[in-house]
C-alpha cells in the first residue's frame, strides 16, 4: 500500500509552532509522506523568516509560495489571500496530495482551504471551533465548513464544531501540538542560553538575568487604524515598569505597519533602557524564554495556550483573544498604560500558576499522525442540521 501524502501549508511564523510536532510525527510515520508548503510571511525576513527555522529543523519544502502584498491593510489582506489561492491551487494540482492541512485562523488560511476543497482534496483543519473576534473568527469558521476532518484543541471547540453541523465522528479532540513543545521545556530549571548573544536583536543590553517580561502584541484587524496607539500604551507601561523586557515583532496583519511604526518611533525617540527587540526565535528557545519569564504581555495566543500549560502569568490586552477558552493564568486589561502597569505589578507579586491541560497534555503530534494514517479521507460530507 502506498503512503498517504499529507500536504501541510505553513503561512506564518506562529503556524509553524502550532504544527511542528505533528510535522515530525507525519514525517516519521511509516504510512505517511509529508509534503510541506511554506508560504506567506513565513518566507519574509521582515517577519522573522520562519523558513530558516523550518529548514534548520530538518524539513525540506515541497513548494514555496510568495503571496504577501505590501500595505498591511484590509485591502492588501484580501489581495494576498487571492494571490495565495491562485498559487496554492497550482501547488496542489502538481503535488496531488491525499489530504491538505490548513492551520488555525490566520486571514490567508482560507486560500489553503478553498484551493483544496474546490479540487475535491480532503481538507483537514487544525484548531477549529475556537472563538476570538474580528476577521480571525470568520476565517476559522469558514475553514471549518470547507474542511472534512477537524482536529480540535479542546472539548469546548469540539462541541462548537459539532453545533456548526459537522459529523461528530470527524471532529476529534487531539489537543494543541504547541503544548507538545511546552511539555519539552516544562522541567528545565534555568534558561540554557543567552538571548542577546544567540539572537542579537535591537536595543539596549538589558539586565535580563534579574528577571524579565516577554511582550508580543499584534494588531487587531478590525481595529487596525488604532494599532499604533494601542502598542504605544503597552510600550509606555512596560518601560515604566522598569523590568527588563524582550519584545517580539508583530504578525503581518492589517495594522502591522502601525504597530511596527509605533515601536520604531518609540525606540528612536525614547530609547527605553529596559526593552530589547527581536524579530523571531526558534520555537523551543522561545518557550524556554517564556518558561523562565515573570509573565507574557500582549495579545498573542501563546499566553492563552502554552503559558496555561507552563503556568506562566499572561496579561491579555484588548479584544484579539476575546472569548477564547482561558485558564487562570490569564488576566485581561484594556488598551490603557496605567491599567497595564498596575497588572504587571500585581502579577509580578503573585508569581506562577499551576499547570492547566485545557489545550492538551503534550502528545498531540503523535495523535494527529495516527489519525491521518487510519481515518477515512473523504471530500464529501454527511451533515445533519
Amino acid at each position: 500500500m502506498s503512503k498517504r501524502k499529507i500536504c501541510v501549508v505553513i503561512t506564518a511564523r506562529p503556524s509553524y509552532s502550532r504544527i511542528k510536532t505533528a510535522l515530525h510525527a507525519i514525517h516519521d510515520h511509516p504510512d505517511l509522506e509529508l509534503q510541506l508548503v511554506i508560504a506567506g510571511s513565513a518566507l519574509l525576513d521582515r517577519y522573522g523568516n520562519a523558513a530558516d527555522f523550518i529548514r534548520k529543523d530538518g524539513f525540506e519544502a515541497s513548494a514555496k509560495v510568495y503571496m504577501v502584498l505590501e500595505g498591511e491593510n484590509p485591502t492588501t489582506m484580501a489581495k494576498t489571500t487571492g494571490l495565495g489561492l491562485m498559487e496554492l491551487t497550482n501547488v496542489f494540482y502538481n503535488l496531488q496530495p491525499d489530504a491538505v492541512i490548513s492551520i488555525a485562523d490566520r486571514f490567508e488560511t482560507i486560500a489553503t482551504s478553498i484551493a483544496a476543497a474546490y479540487q475535491n482534496i480532503p481538507l483537514v483543519h487544525i484548531q477549529g471551533g475556537e472563538v476570538t473576534g474580528s476577521i480571525d473568527e470568520k476565517v476559522r469558521h469558514a475553514n471549518t465548513k470547507l474542511a472534512d476532518l477537524h482536529l480540535v484543541s479542546n472539548e469546548d471547540a469540539r462541541n462548537r464544531v459539532i453545533k456548526l453541523g459537522e459529523d461528530p465522528d470527524m471532529v476529534i479532540n487531539t489537543g494543541c501540538p504547541s503544548i507538545d513543545l511546552a511539555r519539552m521545556v516544562e522541567n528545565e530549571k534555568e534558561l540554557s542560553f543567552n538571548p542577546l548573544e544567540k539572537y542579537g536583536g535591537v536595543g539596549n543590553k538589558i539586565n535580563w538575568e534579574q528577571g524579565y517580561l516577554v511582550v508580543m502584541q499584534h494588531p487587531v484587524t478590525s481595529e487596525y487604524e488604532q494599532a499604533r496607539q494601542h502598542v504605544l500604551e503597552t510600550l509606555i507601561a512596560v518601560r515604566n515598569s522598569e523590568i527588563s523586557a524582550f519584545w517580539f515583532w508583530p504578525n503581518v496583519d492589517a495594522g502591522s505597519d502601525g504597530t511596527s511604526n509605533g515601536i520604531r518611533t518609540f525606540r528612536e525617540q525614547q530609547n527605553p533602557e529596559n526593552i530589547h527587540f527581536f524579530k523571531n526565535m526558534d520555537s523551543l528557545d522561545f518557550l524556554r524564554l517564556l518558561k523562565h519569564s515573570k509573565m507574557i504581555i500582549g495579545n498573542s495566543s501563546v499566553g492563552i495556550r502554552e503559558c496555561s500549560y507552563l503556568g506562566v502569568p499572561a496579561i491579555d490586552i484588548g479584544s484579539r483573544q476575546n472569548r477564547r477558552l482561558k485558564a487562570e493564568n490569564v488576566s485581561h486589561v484594556g488598551y490603557n498604560r496605567q491599567e497595564i502597569l498596575e497588572k504587571i505589578k500585581e502579577l509580578d507579586a503573585n508569581g506562577y500558576y499551576g499547570s492547566s491541560t485545557i489545550y492538551g497534555t503534550g502528545n498531540s503530534g503523535e495523535k494527529i499522525a495516527g489519525i491521518l494514517s487510519k481515518v477515512e479521507l473523504r471530500s464529501t460530507k454527511s451533515i445533519t442540521y
